[in-house]
């Protein structure tokens, strides 16, 4: 994004501030992954039911943004932040010092439900300037949330190596969500809370949005390739902590730093949503995604320099994708924005938890190489849906022709 965009009603460093925010909020889910082995120890549980958490973090995500983001098309945004965030605190507090793993499946799934606060900022954000810069606004908040995702993992593994336990993270996580609830408020957009449409009415008019196909598009699309996502950083610890390398949470929360510059590329995919729409990044997405599968099943399992590359065209396939996806639905009309994304997002999240579940038991029966060949089914299945939309799109065109 560039600095010819002019915000309005909003301070300086508005943008920036918000993008922080999406990174912080959202790290609260993906703390878990990089010490989903010493959890599993520590705990004395198998690792499949270590992989529960980063499973019930997907699902309390998705209920969260299901019913929770709704009022953001009907509710004071401060109030609303405020709230979630504050929950969110608690729920950090209750992980970090659970004594056994029902408490620390509880204590996700509050963390999870609470945390969506980035899925009320990005169409938010999408109010403070003009459509023609749109996809470099969303592009802007979306690096925030994947970097939060991304060094969320280095930020947790390194820090409980470094204080001797996984319950670390969980506390100073804590302290960061209180920082940022003291100071977000004030740089938040005064907006006029909206009447006329109470919370039972914006949830029961959820269903009548599928009919925009550009909304079903973006979701069969974000489903696979979040899953694919996840599905790779949900096992990556226990690969990572295999006979072939020999590595603890540090080095599994590092791979979230190697990977970030592939998330730093998501601005020029913001970029060219602006210029060329949203389906032809969604190609270039799933060309990244392609690579990324046959880089991993090819050296993926034996070489850390492949695994750095893998990590990498997966941050950036899934980025982009989610830009494009996300610029194409906030395309649509304004005052629905809200709800648009709470649909979106929650198929998003439903893939992850998907991938995430699917991707530790397939881990338990075939390693990596299955968690490859998941990734790779995904990505066909993607590119089919983006190649019927498209077929059914040139085809009404020449019908109206």
């Amino acid at each position: 994004m560039t600095a010819a965009i002019e915000l309005q009603g909003v301070r300086r460093g508005t943008l920036t501030l918000l993008a922080i925010a999406c990174g912080v909020m959202v790290a609260t889910i993906y703390l878990c992954q990089p010490l989903l082995a010493e959890i599993a120890r520590s705990l004395g549980v198998s690792p499949s039911q270590a992989a529960l958490v980063a499973v019930v973090t997907q699902i309390g995500y998705t209920l969260g943004i299901l019913f929770v983001v709704p009022l953001a098309d009907s509710s004071d945004p401060v109030k609303l932040i405020r709230w979630m965030m504050s929950l969110t605190i608690l729920g950090l507090l209750g992980a970090a010092f659970s004594p056994t793993l029902g408490v620390l499946l509880a204590a996700s799934l509050c963390i999870a439900a609470t945390c969506a606060v980035a899925q009320v900022l990005i169409p938010l954000a999408t109010t403070l300037a003009g459509p023609e810069f749109r996809g470099r606004i969303v592009s802007r908040l979306s690096t925030g949330l994947i970097m939060g995702i991304l060094l969320s993992r280095t930020f947790s593994g390194i820090s409980a190596q470094w204080l001797g336990s996984w319950r670390a993270p969980f506390v100073l996580e804590a302290v960061l969500v209180a920082i940022l609830l003291g100071v977000l408020p004030a740089y938040l957009p005064k907006r006029a809370t909206p009447q006329g449409m109470g919370y039972l009415a914006l949830l029961k008019s959820l269903p009548a949005l599928l009919r925009y196909r550009e909304l079903q598009l973006s979701m069969l699309l974000s489903f696979c390739t979040f899953a694919a996502f996840s599905a790779v950083w949900a096992s990556l610890a226990f690969h990572l902590a295999s006979p072939a390398f020999n590595l603890g949470s540090a080095a599994a929360g590092l791979f979230g730093l190697w990977g970030a510059p592939g998330a730093l590329l998501a601005p020029y995919a913001g970029r060219l949503v602006d210029r060329w729409g949203p389906n032809r990044v969604n190609l270039i997405s799933l060309c990244a995604l392609a690579v990324c599968f046959a880089v991993a099943l090819t050296w993926g399992g034996t070489s850390l320099v492949a695994l750095v590359l893998v990590v990498n065209l997966l941050d950036f396939g899934q980025q982009s994708g989610q830009v494009a996806n996300q610029a194409r639905i906030f395309g649509l009309e304004p005052q629905i924005r809200g709800r648009l994304n709470t649909l979106y997002m929650v198929v998003t999240f439903a893939g992850g938890a998907t991938g995430a579940f699917v991707g530790g038991h397939i881990w338990a029966i075939a390693g990596w190489s299955g968690i490859c060949w998941l990734v790779g089914w995904l990505i066909v299945v993607a590119a089919l849906v983006l190649l019927a939309a498209q077929a059914f799109s040139s085809s009404n065109v020449k019908a109206a022709g």
